[in-house]
C-alpha cells in the first residue's frame, strides 16, 4: 500500500492527511503553484493563522466567505476555516470539490445544537419562524426557516413580521443581544453557545481598562451579556475590523477569537491591539478548531484533494433554502459583508 493509500485509510479517524513533507519546502510557493494548476481558490476565516491568512485569496467573516463561495468560477473550493463554513460552501457549489484541511475541524457552538434534539423542541413552537446562526450543522439548516450571519442578524430578525413568533438558535448569546436590538420579546432562544467568546474574565478586562483608558473595547456579540454591557462597539468579525479602521482611537481592547488580531495590525499599524483576556492561564483567547488548519495540512489537502466534504443531495436542496434566503433578504436591504 503506498503512502496516500495509508494516508487516506486514517482519514476518518485522523481528520487530516497524515503524510510527512520536506520541512525545507517552501510551502507559500507550492500552495500558490497548486492553485493555479488546479484552478482553487483559498477561502480563509478571520480566525486562522496569520500565515493561512497571507496566502489566502479571500478573508473575512461568515456572511463574506459564504458569498464568495457562491459567486467563485474556481473548480475546487478549498476552506480554511470549520467544517460547517465548508458545509455551507459545498450547499452553494454541489458540483465543485470542496475540501478542509482539517475535518476535525468543527465548532463549540455547532455541536451545541445537535438537529435531532432540535426538532424535538422546535415542535413545541409549531407556529415559530425558524432563524439559525450560520455557526451550526447542514442538518440544522435542513430544519431552518433564514439563516443568519453576526453580521446581518438584526437584518435578517427585523425582516419578519413583528407579530411572528422565531425560534433563534443555536446562540443564546447572540439571540440575547438581538432581543434587546430589536424588542422582540416573542422570540425563543435555543441555549447554545462558542466556548471562545464565553471565556471571557469581566474583572480582567476591567483592569485592562483602567490600564488603558485611552482604549476602546469593542466585542463580538457571541460574547456575555456582562462583556457586551462594557463594550463601546459590538459588531461580528467584520464590523470590528472596519470599526478599528475608521475610528480614530490608537489602542484597542477585542473580544472575539484573537486571529482577527493579523488583519487588524495589517491594516492599522501604528494602532495597538490587546487581546481581551479569558478566565484562564492564557495571554489571548483562541478557537482550538480553527487552529487545527496548518499549512502543511492546507498543501497535503490541495495536493492530493483529500479530506473532501461530502453532502448527501437532500441535504444540499433542503439545507440551502434558508441561506438561499438569507442571501435574498441581505441583498434586498442592500446589505454587504
Amino acid at each position: 500500500m503506498d503512502t496516500l493509500a495509508k494516508a487516506v485509510e486514517k482519514l476518518d479517524r485522523k481528520g487530516y492527511l497524515d503524510i510527512d513533507i520536506d520541512p525545507n519546502m517552501d510551502l507559500v510557493a507550492e500552495i500558490n503553484k497548486l492553485k493555479k494548476e488546479k484552478n482553487a481558490i483559498i477561502l480563509a476565516h478571520y480566525y486562522q493563522e496569520s500565515e493561512i491568512q497571507d496566502i489566502a485569496d479571500y478573508i473575512g467573516d461568515s456572511l463574506g466567505l459564504a458569498q464568495m463561495a457562491e459567486a467563485t468560477d474556481a473548480d475546487m473550493i478549498v476552506f480554511a476555516g470549520v467544517h460547517f463554513m465548508a458545509e455551507t460552501a459545498k450547499m452553494l457549489n454541489p458540483r465543485k470539490k470542496v475540501v478542509l484541511p482539517d475535518l476535525k475541524a468543527g465548532c463549540s457552538l455547532s455541536d451545541s445544537c445537535p438537529a435531532p434534539l432540535f426538532k424535538q423542541f422546535k415542535e413545541q413552537y409549531p407556529d415559530h419562524v425558524v432563524v439559525s446562526y450560520i455557526n451550526c450543522t447542514a442538518a440544522l439548516k435542513t430544519v431552518t426557516d433564514i439563516c443568519c450571519t453576526s453580521s446581518n442578524a438584526e437584518v435578517i430578525i427585523n425582516s419578519i413580521p413583528k407579530e411572528k413568533g422565531i425560534i433563534f438558535a443555536p446562540d443564546k448569546n447572540l439571540g440575547a443581544y438581538l432581543q434587546k436590538k430589536t424588542g422582540r420579546d416573542n422570540m425563543i432562544l435555543w441555549n447554545g453557545a462558542c466556548m471562545v467568546h464565553e471565556i471571557f474574565s469581566h474583572e480582567k478586562i476591567t483592569k485592562l481598562m483602567v490600564e488603558h483608558p485611552d482604549a476602546k473595547f469593542i466585542a463580538h456579540p457571541e460574547c456575555e451579556a456582562h462583556i457586551l454591557d462594557k463594550a463601546d462597539f459590538i459588531g461580528s468579525t467584520s464590523q470590528l475590523l472596519k470599526y478599528t479602521k475608521d475610528n480614530e482611537a490608537q489602542k484597542f481592547i477585542v473580544a472575539t477569537e484573537s486571529g482577527i488580531l493579523h488583519q487588524m495590525e495589517l491594516a492599522s499599524p501604528s494602532k495597538v491591539f490587546i487581546p481581551a483576556p479569558p478566565n484562564n492561564t492564557c495571554a489571548c483567547n483562541d478557537c482550538p478548531h480553527m487552529k487545527r488548519n496548518t499549512m502543511e495540512k492546507l498543501y497535503l489537502c490541495m495536493k492530493y484533494e483529500q479530506p473532501e466534504v461530502i453532502l448527501d443531495q437532500n441535504v444540499i436542496d433542503q439545507g440551502r433554502v434558508c441561506i438561499d434566503r438569507m442571501m435574498e433578504i441581505s441583498k434586498a436591504a442592500g446589505f454587504k459583508a
